[in-house]
């Protein structure tokens, strides 16, 4: 290991153990790397790349996205979408489980947020969970971890990061389309785990409706339901770019929220400007030291250094994608997804394609894995704010969300191995290059 690559990983480390914040680990250590390859001026460098990794036009996409989902957030879309995944699984044993479980793969399909989907669907959920006698901890555990399912069904911020981080190997489009299947297929996989756990405690089943109730709350849910469609029918039938997509997705939204639904009133609109704001100013730091970083790291050619030593091992592409997977997996638990996917894509990516891993593919394996971090203690997001809505502690919540994390670990693996469901819908359409 050179000295530069040395100097970036022990400073950002020890910064991480000292609970500095990501973005300021990435861009300490970067520039004290350059430091100590003496032949530059670190401040400057790390600056040229701070301000050229955010210089892309495809990153307006996060802030109108953002946007985009508090107004959906605070439009009252949540509980339309609850009255209508009522409708579909309600009356199934475990009701209310599975319609907080598919209300938030909606709900993330709309704001592709996760966290927004666990405060916006968790605050109505969990308490009317509580009120129908299941356990408090199980219904925290239910939304935490479904909640993630928000990231891989598109829209998502985090597939416009992996595209920016592949260096425009892979569209926004194409993995837009490739997180359709694995998100359901997720959401599914822990809609099973809640049925055997209602079953095995005798949960009851959601409120009876007549056809009329039911009719109704699906043209409620309708309008809310149409901008997904709207965006990603856009983008492919090529009506406009995912950048393009994104604004009017705000303007939708807004119409939605304001004009349509009227929960959002005009006085509310500049503290959802300012809170777009400094969201995307932290996404916006996240992504522009991590750039100086992997400028580092690339040459210092830690990328190919890696590839090369795990390839000397074995050349098993079963292997190294076990690897990958764990060492991702154990990434997640200390590590936010933007600034986990910004680093590890350079160094894992050109490994993948070299077993013959499409890179489309690729990015839904990186995301499913840190997916599952967002649920783990110690940085787990979703978790500690599931905690807070449920009134519970980490303690308590976790051994309720083990066997939602088997799930999601096996519906991972057969991602990894079974390309299908990631390459199929972008295939059809035409978007793998």
């Amino acid at each position: 290991m050179t000295t530069p690559v040395l100097v970036l990983v022990t400073v950002f480390v020890a910064l991480l153990v000292l609970n500095v914040p990501v973005a300021f680990c990435m861009g300490i250590a970067a520039m004290l790397a350059l430091l100590s390859m003496g032949n530059m001026p670190a401040f400057t460098a790390v600056a040229h790349q701070v301000s050229t990794g955010i210089d892309s036009f495809s990153l307006l996409a996060i802030p109108f996205f953002i946007l985009s989902g508090l107004f959906m957030g605070h439009g009252g879309i949540a509980r339309r979408l609850i009255d209508f995944a009522n409708v579909l699984v309600g009356r199934l044993r475990g009701g209310l489980a599975l319609v907080n479980i598919l209300t938030c793969m909606l709900f993330g399909a709309i704001s592709g947020s996760a966290t927004a989907a666990v405060s916006s669907v968790g605050g109505f959920m969990i308490p009317m969970m509580n009120r129908m006698g299941y356990e408090k901890n199980f219904n925290a555990a239910v939304t935490v971890t479904a909640a993630t399912t928000g990231l891989l069904i598109p829209p998502s911020n985090v597939m416009i990061v992996y595209s920016l981080a592949t260096g425009g190997m892979v569209s926004i489009a194409a993995i837009f389309m490739a997180g359709v299947l694995p998100g359901i297929l997720v959401g599914l996989g822990l809609m099973a785990v809640s049925i055997a756990i209602s079953i095995k405690n005798r949960y009851g089943k959601g409120q009876a409706f007549t056809l009329g109730e039911g009719m109704r709350a699906f043209f409620r849910a309708i309008p809310a339901l149409l901008l997904g469609a709207i965006v990603l029918g856009g983008i492919l039938l090529g009506f406009f770019t995912a950048t393009e997509a994104s604004a009017i997705a705000v303007l939708y939204s807004f119409i939605l929220a304001v004009f349509f639904y009227k929960e959002v009133k005009p006085s509310q609109i500049p503290g959802l400007l300012l809170q777009c704001g400094v969201m995307t100013s932290v996404v916006f730091l996240l992504i522009g030291t991590s750039m100086a970083m992997s400028w580092v790291l690339a040459a210092e050619g830690i990328p190919q250094k890696i590839s090369a030593a795990i390839l000397s091992v074995t050349s098993s592409k079963v292997t190294i994608l076990l690897a990958i997977n764990a060492i991702l997996l154990a990434v997640g638990t200390f590590m936010d997804m933007t600034p986990a996917v910004l680093i590890f894509t350079p160094i894992f990516l050109p490994m993948a394609t070299s077993l013959g891993v499409d890179p489309v593919h690729f990015g839904i394996i990186m995301i499913a894995n840190l997916c599952i971090g967002l649920c783990t203690p110690p940085v787990g997001t979703c978790l500690f704010l599931g905690c807070s809505i449920a009134q519970t502690t980490v303690a308590s919540i976790l051994p309720k969300c083990i066997p939602f994390f088997a799930a999601m670990v096996v519906v991972l693996l057969i991602l990894s191995y079974v390309p299908w469901f990631s390459l199929w819908l972008p295939g059809i359409l035409g978007l793998l290059k």
